[in-house]
């Protein structure tokens, strides 16, 4: 693997990680910052309370898709490139350069790692869909979309150590991200434990 190459990837994925389309959205669409309603958060669930559902289903939706640019792009030189490249994406995700290092919480972009994970690099959508199905009963049982996303990527990772686990640095790569992600995202909702366990933090009505 080319230490340059390497890098760059990490460079090209913490800038696009960097994007923060929640405040795009909100600016562009509807003369609005996020950062000061809500929670504050740069993410599309305080985009959805806070602008509806239509603009927390488009943030999401490009917060994974700048993921999956990132990965596939990272893709054709390497498997490792492509990896850290996701993981880097998620680190600018929480912490954009273009918006004070003040991101949201990793979860949209987390299951873009995951569906590059089953295009670029296994062709297994299990890796993707395992975790989807976690943060579905979580939030169905719970109604904390804060709860649902620890534990889909506390399924992810240990989903993803579990099948491939091996002794090949690509593999022992692919787990350590794993990880990465699992810790990045416990600690980015770290007050929002807080409030589940003190009772206040908000339920979803839709569910």
């Amino acid at each position: 693997m080319n230490f340059l190459y390497l890098i760059l990837s990490i460079l090209l994925g913490y800038l696009l990680g960097s994007i923060p389309f929640a405040l795009v959205i909100g600016k562009v669409f509807y003369k609005t910052d996020i950062r000061k309603y809500g929670s504050g958060n740069l993410g599309g669930t305080n985009a959805g309370r806070v602008l509806g559902k239509k603009a927390g289903i488009s943030v999401i939706a490009c917060d994974i898709l700048k993921v999956v640019v990132a990965m596939g792009l990272a893709s054709l030189i390497s498997t490792s490139c492509s990896i850290w490249c996701g993981v880097s994406c998620c680190i600018g995700h929480c912490y954009p350069v273009f918006a004070h290092f003040r991101g949201g919480k990793a979860v949209s972009t987390m299951f873009g790692f995951l569906v590059s994970l089953w295009f670029f690099t296994f062709h297994d959508v299990s890796y993707a869909l395992v975790p989807f199905g976690s943060f579905i009963v979580l939030l169905f049982i719970f109604k904390y979309v804060s709860l649902a996303s620890i534990g889909a990527s506390i399924t992810s990772c240990m989903y993803i150590t579990a099948r491939i686990l091996a002794f090949d640095m690509d593999s022992l790569f692919i787990v350590l991200a794993g990880w990465i992600m699992m810790i990045l995202i416990i600690y980015r909702h770290r007050s929002n434990i807080q409030k589940i366990l003190t009772a206040t933090e908000n339920k979803i009505s839709w569910l």
